[in-house]
């Protein structure tokens, strides 16, 4: 992931600029494609996303859009059901004009969840959306059951790195030679147990943390409900 994370102080913003996060659509995939020629020297065939996409019961992928305007979001009432069930207010799902500005996905397979992507545009980056998107995911496995998080990582990516051992994730091997476009190496790098009531409280304590952050930034997240 190249979203690094800004650690230094921050005012809050009277303009509040407003993301939503939603379920990946087929309709997305070319626009999904187009922002990650923009990120990734290496991207996926828009093939791939298609393919994933068919199988939503193994697959999880979400965009996250940027609000450019001042239209309206109607939002729906908050619905509790877990330590992370609902990460941010809900507004209710609707055909939108704004653009993808974010994305990321995760396979579940045998109570593995296993990170595939994670990507924010260049214009959008040092602002947590990158962290809104990681957590997201972890808050889906837990859901889905998982017992613990995977991904690979580039070994020169040192700030992906740091946002991935904040949330306990420690390197358990490496891929020799794993990216295609320049050979790099990739670490692998995996998350304490899911289930253990003390990660799920330190999950707690980092997405409050994430929200004090982007409440100072003037930003907020809105989560398409399901």
């Amino acid at each position: 992931m190249e979203e690094a994370v800004r650690r230094s102080g921050v005012e809050p913003q009277s303009e509040v600029r407003r993301y939503v996060l939603a379920p990946m659509r087929s309709d997305d995939v070319p626009e999904v494609s187009r922002l990650e020629r923009r990120c990734f020297t290496n991207p996926w065939p828009e093939s791939a996303y298609y393919r994933e996409l068919r199988e939503p019961d193994r697959n999880y992928y979400i965009v996250l859009r940027w609000q450019a305007s001042g239209a309206e979001i109607e939002p729906e009432p908050v619905v509790t059901g877990g330590p992370l069930a609902r990460l941010f207010r809900p507004v209710r799902p609707r055909t939108s004009p704004h653009p993808i500005v974010g994305f990321a996905g995760m396979w579940v397979i045998y109570g593995e969840a296993h990170v595939t992507t994670i990507a924010v545009a260049p214009e959008h980056r040092r602002l947590g959306l990158g962290e809104v998107l990681f957590l997201t995911l972890i808050s889906e496995a837990i859901r889905r059951g998982a017992e613990f998080v995977t991904l690979e990582v580039r070994v020169s990516n040192t700030a992906a790195q740091a946002l991935y051992a904040k949330y306990g994730f420690t390197q358990r091997g490496v891929r020799p030679r794993y990216y295609s476009d320049n050979l790099e190496d990739a670490y692998i790098m995996t998350s304490p147990p899911l289930r253990d009531p003390a990660y799920r409280q330190q999950l707690l304590q980092l997405r409050d943390q994430l929200l004090a952050r982007l409440a100072a930034e003037g930003i907020e997240i809105l989560e398409e409900a399901a």
